[in-house]
């Protein structure tokens, strides 16, 4: 079995400082069922393609009885698709030969190994038993290009039934551990196969590499099941203890904490207000009837929103329980009458995920959200709504980094909230939102929230997206 992995982030050779296996040489290591090679077809500047190959003893399976037993018969003991078709095999060599790339740990190229470059993923051959449209649901969530091509069975014996195999490529900017974890769990889950011994220690292994997604995933109970085996006690321990961690901090006050803390900060301006209504004005301005308000917390722009009768379709989302459940308790959902309750709902969702329930939408706010995401999870979301979702219109705010020197409450050096990952100058954001306006097909502008000052620029900085018509 194989699965190669290309980049053509420059110098394309650091994969193998990523990886830690020099691309100059082949490596191999024995394991219980076979041997497995890390070696490089290709290894150029602009391009380099890291391949890891499985060699599959089946005899040794039988007598170590780690392979899949022939209950019809001594031939099906030794005859089967598991030294052709990925599976679990190719997740324990991923564990074993690329330990450190999976914890996302690289000693000579630590801060590439946590930003995002363009990742190729090929695995010729893998047992997809629930076919090539389980392999979109496992996948395309979690913001990947997914080509997949069912591989038939000898045309010659039709008696044999549709072929559960198929070539499978995913396409996507993300750091090198998070593809190899993805691949990692999902292999054995599409192959429904593992070749050894499932027990209490297997939820620990899933959780811990499904941290920040299988949660979230809209298909985790199918994956948690099939890479359990489907043993009843240890798929219900899994899904509680991941209800238990997907329960964000808002639920015990933390992130309303922190909030009021960067509103402490930023409040002799008033520009929580100001931001809210600059967005507004936006909105208005280009025309929306329909909008989505992307990581919509409380519900103080879904408020806004309501009183203005030219918004006829909004839709909130944010991850937050906690917050969806105090914006409609403060928009009075339920209170509201029939005509103006169907002009509105507030769900939970991530903005990790590609979501049918964003499309069709006239434009989309984001206020003050993406710098609360980090290179993998930004990526995966500019993916979901540039590309996925794709409203004619997208407005989204972010703090100005360079402004952080006039507020007196601010040390030096620190961001406005906890929980940002980052906080961008003005030439970084303007680099960010012409890149994805590049690749996405949008006009774009820039423009500033709050009082300016002539050296530092405004406190706050917004994007506003316009879609291109395609002409003939």
């Amino acid at each position: 079995m194989l699965l190669t992995l290309t980049t053509t982030h420059e110098p394309a050779t650091d994969l193998g400082y990523l990886l830690h296996k020099n691309p100059s040489r082949m490596q191999t290591e024995e394991l219980s069922f076979g041997k497995a090679h890390i070696l490089y077809p290709e290894a150029a500047n602009d391009r380099c393609t890291a391949a890891i190959l499985i060699e599959v003893d089946p005899v040794a399976l039988v007598r170590g009885r780690r392979g899949p037993a022939g209950e019809g018969g001594q031939l099906e003991q030794y005859v089967n698709d598991r030294p052709y078709a990925a599976n679990s095999f190719l997740s324990v060599a991923i564990g074993r030969m690329l330990a450190s790339a999976l914890n996302g740990k690289s000693k000579e190229r630590q801060q590439l190994a946590e930003t995002a470059i363009p990742l190729v993923a090929k695995v010729p051959v893998i047992a997809a038993r629930g076919g090539a449209e389980l392999v979109r649901h496992l996948f395309e969530p979690l913001g990947y290009t997914v080509t997949v091509e069912s591989l038939p069975l000898d045309e010659q014996f039709p008696a044999w039934g549709d072929s559960p195999y198929v070539s499978l490529e995913l396409t996507g900017s993300v750091t090198v551990q998070t593809m190899l974890t993805h691949l990692y769990v999902l292999i054995p889950v599409l192959d429904n196969e593992k070749h050894y011994w499932v027990g209490e220690d297997e939820i620990e292994k899933l959780l811990k590499r499904g941290e920040g997604w299988l949660g979230q995933h809209p298909e985790k109970e199918l994956i948690v099941a099939r890479y359990l085996k489907r043993q009843h006690a240890l798929t219900r321990a899994a899904l509680d203890r991941l209800a238990e961690e997907a329960v964000p901090a808002e639920e015990d006050g933390q992130v309303t904490a922190r909030d009021e803390e960067e509103q402490k900060v930023e409040r002799p301006l008033g520009l929580h207000e100001q931001r809210l209504g600059t967005v507004l004005s936006v909105l208005r301005g280009v025309g929306a009837k329909s909008i989505l308000d992307l990581g919509c917390g409380e519900g103080k722009l879904l408020r806004l929103l309501m009183a203005d009768a030219q918004f006829e379709k909004i839709l909130g989302m944010d991850v937050a329980w906690r917050s969806i459940e105090i914006a409609r308790d403060r928009l009075k959902l339920q209170q509201l009458p029939e005509k103006q309750r169907a002009r509105i709902d507030v769900v939970q969702g991530s903005l990790m995920y590609r979501d049918r329930r964003l499309s069709g939408f006239d434009a989309a706010a984001v206020v003050e959200v993406i710098e609360h995401l980090d290179a993998p999870r930004l990526a995966a979301f500019e993916r979901v709504l540039f590309e996925f979702a794709k409203p004619a219109h997208i407005v989204i705010t972010t703090p100005n980094a360079e402004y952080n020197a006039l507020f007196p409450t601010l040390p030096a050096g620190q961001f406005r909230h906890r929980d940002h990952r980052f906080e961008w100058s003005r030439e970084e954001f303007r680099r960010w939102a012409e890149r994805l306006a590049s690749a996405f097909g949008y006009a774009i502008s820039i423009q500033p929230v709050g009082p300016e000052d002539a050296t530092l620029g405004p406190p706050t900085q917004m994007a506003v997206f316009a879609r291109m018509v395609e002409t003939a």
